[in-house]
């Protein structure tokens, strides 16, 4: 079984250590996008996958292609042209200073493309699940065409669509989020969508008093959005969300809920310690998709795709590189021991 993806990836430029931006005279320099991440983290796990992309026709575009290919990704679908890889720079956060993000992918390659540039019905051949989130559709409108396009592919060619609703205030508004998502959720299957999204990304109101050292506690609020969001949309089976009571950017407690065929799961909660990272989320996207190649129960799914991301809270970088056996070592220190 194979999974396919679909988004940009990006030159990642980090400053060292705590330093801020405006201080800093070098960066540490990766690849990353939420895409590639889920990609990489399901080939660490020995999944098939395959990413789809544009990138520029020079060394950074095939600098990017080699750095997820390195892990066992199928590139041979990346379409190339254009000159120019989109960037990003991270400035990690220390105690009370949250994490800052610039993007500087106005105009790349991928932004850029056209939704005629992607032959769906040949992309999308022999995949099993595909995989988008909600920041491509909100770097253009000819990338909500090929976004809407392309599920409608899965749709005939009886294919899952996995669809994370990360919201980027930062590329759109909340407003355009939730419109492009009333077109796109009628072809979904399944829902990642994490607590600091829910309203952003559907405009569902929750209960949630904003205090967001206690988001845990407040967890019948999201679950009740988990819900309405299936009663909106038939054909969602399934609703996974990260829940954290946030402390400092370095502390916090972890949890996530799933919903699934209609029946409530929650994972054990995780009080870490963590690097100030990005792309947790993706690493608990690829632990559910890889929950459903694999058949696990759905408690099993849940609490493995739960472990999968705050392992990735420990690792520098976008990619995930936990492998099988240190998940499932995680799960069994917590008392979690697969079924199967």
């Amino acid at each position: 079984m194979q999974v396919t993806t679909f988004g940009e990836i990006m030159l990642r430029l980090t400053t060292p250590g705590n330093d801020k931006l405006m201080q800093s005279t070098h960066f540490d320099a990766n690849y990353g996008g939420a895409e590639a991440n889920v990609a990489v983290s399901l080939a660490q796990l020995g999944d098939q996958v395959a990413y789809v992309t544009k990138l520029p026709e020079n060394d950074l575009g095939n600098a990017a292609a080699a750095a997820v290919a390195k892990f066992g990704v199928d590139t041979t679908k990346i379409l190339r042209g254009g000159s120019r890889l989109g960037i990003y720079f991270l400035q990690r956060g220390n105690g009370i200073r949250p994490s800052e993000v610039i993007y500087d992918r106005a105009n790349s390659t991928f932004a850029a493309s056209k939704a005629g540039d992607y032959d769906w019905s040949t992309l999308l051949a022999a995949t099993s699940y595909f995989y988008i989130s909600g920041i491509t559709p909100a770097l253009s409108e000819e990338l909500q065409t090929a976004l809407l396009a392309a599920v409608k592919v899965c749709k005939q060619q009886q294919i899952p669509v996995v669809y994370d609703a990360n919201y980027r205030g930062k590329l759109w508004s909340s407003a355009d989020a939730i419109a492009f998502n009333e077109q796109i959720m009628p072809y979904v299957n399944i829902c990642l969508v994490h607590d600091e999204d829910i309203f952003d990304a559907f405009g569902i109101e929750t209960a949630f008093n904003g205090d967001r050292s206690s988001v845990i506690d407040q967890k019948m609020s999201f679950e009740d959005s988990m819900s309405l969001i299936t009663d909106m949309y038939p054909s969602v089976h399934t609703v996974g969300s990260i829940v954290r009571n946030i402390y400092s950017v370095q502390h916090g407690k972890w949890a996530s809920l799933m919903l699934r065929d209609g029946q409530f799961y929650e994972s054990p909660a995780y009080d870490i310690n963590v690097n100030a990272e990005v792309a947790s989320g993706d690493a608990f996207g690829a632990g559910m998709i890889h929950g459903f190649l694999h058949q696990f129960t759905p408690r099993d799914q849940l609490n493995y795709a739960m472990a999968a991301a705050v392992l990735k809270l420990t690792i520098p970088g976008d990619f995930n590189l936990a492998t099988d056996q240190e998940i499932r070592a995680i799960m069994a220190a917590n008392g979690n021991n697969m079924n199967r």
